[in-house]
């Protein structure tokens, strides 16, 4: 069948309160996805996110942000008055988060719902406890780790004193007991994180919109994932790495990319039937219906970086498990969708193992016009079995792209797609997408809202400027929802 979708971050919905948010604005968005014909709505990675504000560094791979808690939800329900959210500063609601803002506001006007749930006693709600019991196996870890983090002002784990730092039994036991209260705080933002973003997928699902996920490969080295599970990663006795994860220098770094996440224990994990990979791609399938598995050459072959370097210079390749993995995964949880983002320089074991998979890849239309050469982005050169985008969020938008490309490429471009415009040339890169054999065409909303660079998501390696763009309230209505379903009816995409 042939389908499509829009990229939008949770983040970047036009909620009140500084940040996008599982809140109305949200609904009203899955609303016009049904009425411009569209089957996908593709998100970012849900979890919660810390310096640099990155949701490919989390503090746990299965917990949920809780910036993306509604609070005009929790008006509504009780545990919140307007006047508490109104007494702190998120930030206005224009089109660039400011999360200097929301770290300082958040977390006060959500522990001021907790006070408040204490008064409907959270130890006899039932649907609290059935979530905290059905999610210990990761809730537990994560909420200590925050608590005990926050009692060491944030610094990393691999800072903390050597006893809970290494999890000895007395001191988690001395921990849990003497941060109780705030554990149970941490626990109670995940019960409202998964209570709202569960019934906004159920209200998308029933208008037969599903989501696309988005799961990293690795974990951030400061995670609850680490400190809890250190035997999955290549740590030393003290935890420090021995290796990280990254990209050798190519093209567009010269000295490659250092990422710093720790780097998996393949040996152990194949040794263990990948039990916690099983679960966390487990846990996906019930948060999303489709999962793209971010930077899928490191299941076949990862970049080791030896941990200290400055740069990515000196790294090496390494056998990852290969087809082992999903084999497992297949027979674990059966057959499931999934995007393998394939994207960078591909090897010729990579492509044989997304072949295998039988896993669709990724084709991206801003790397398909280079005038130099006919390569496989190109249109013309796809297969059914593709996703295909205009760009991704690591990518420019498409008239921010046109903007710093140079003139050849650009007088190629128009030739390919047959038209001498510049105005509104945005939508002719969406039409060619649409217009592809791809099975599958997801188009990010700012390129069809036809924004400049101003909108770009993220710039790869950049810190301080990402993941704040967010769109304005009624750029997305009902007259650009039409204009989009008759193109995607026009391609038999509806």
């Amino acid at each position: 069948m042939r389908r499509s979708g829009v990229l939008l971050p949770v983040s970047s919905i036009p909620s009140k309160y500084g940040i996008g948010t599982f809140s109305k604005q949200a609904y009203e968005f899955v609303d016009l996805l049904e009425k411009a014909g569209q089957t996908y709505w593709q998100i970012l990675p849900l979890g919660p996110t810390g310096y640099g504000d990155s949701p490919y560094q989390s503090f746990s791979t299965f917990a949920g942000n809780p910036y993306y808690i509604d609070l005009e939800t929790l008006i509504d329900e009780g545990y919140l008055t307007k006047e508490d959210c109104d007494s702190y500063d998120f930030g206005d609601d224009a089109e660039y988060i400011d999360y200097e803002k929301i770290y300082l506001s958040r977390f006060k006007v959500l522990r001021t719902a907790f006070e408040n749930s204490k008064s409907s006693r959270l130890e006899n709600n039932e649907a609290y406890q059935d979530f905290v019991k059905e999610n210990s196996y990761w809730l537990e870890d994560y909420a200590l780790f925050m608590a005990v983090k926050n009692s060491f002002d944030g610094i990393s784990f691999i800072e903390w004193d050597e006893d809970i730092r290494l999890r000895k039994k007395e001191a988690v036991d001395q921990y849990s007991q003497r941060y109780k209260d705030e554990i149970d705080f941490y626990k109670f933002q995940q019960f409202l994180f998964a209570k709202q973003w569960f019934a906004l997928k159920e209200y998308a699902n029933k208008k037969k919109i599903q989501i696309i996920g988005d799961i990293p490969i690795y974990v951030a080295f400061d995670s609850s994932d680490t400190w809890a599970n250190p035997e999955l990663f290549q740590l030393d006795d003290n935890l420090q790495p021995i290796g990280v994860a990254g990209c050798p220098p190519d093209g567009f770094s010269a000295t490659g990319q250092l990422w710093g996440n720790p780097l998996y224990r393949w040996n152990y994990h194949k040794e263990t039937g990948y039990e916690w990979w099983m679960k966390r791609m487990a846990y996906c399938y019930k948060l999303y219906d489709v999962v793209r598995i971010d930077h899928f050459r490191g299941f076949d072959e990862y970049y080791f970086i030896p941990y200290g370097d400055l740069t990515a210079e000196s790294g090496h390749w390494e056998k990852g498990p290969g087809y082992d993995f999903f084999k497992t995964m297949k027979a674990e949880l059966g057959k499931k969708a999934v995007i393998a983002e394939d994207l960078g320089f591909l090897t010729d074991s990579v492509l044989r193992l997304v072949k295998k998979t039988g896993y669709p890849g990724m084709k991206i239309m801003q790397f398909a016009f280079d005038s130099r050469e006919a390569g496989d982005y190109l249109p013309h050169n796809y297969t059914r079995n593709c996703v295909v985008y205009t760009g991704t969020h690591d990518n420019d938008t498409i008239l921010g792209w046109l903007q710093a490309l140079n003139r050849r490429d650009k007088a190629f471009a128009k030739k390919y797609l047959n038209t001498n415009k510049s105005k509104g040339l945005h939508w002719e890169f969406i039409r060619a997408a649409m217009a592809s054999i791809a099975d599958t065409c997801i188009i990010p909303m700012q390129d069809y809202l036809g924004l400049g660079a101003e909108a770009r998501i993220n710039i790869p390696s950049t810190l301080g400027l990402n993941w704040k763009w967010r769109m304005l309230p009624g750029a997305f209505d009902e007259k650009l929802a039409l204009r989009i379903r008759k193109m995607t009816k026009l391609y038999f995409r509806l």
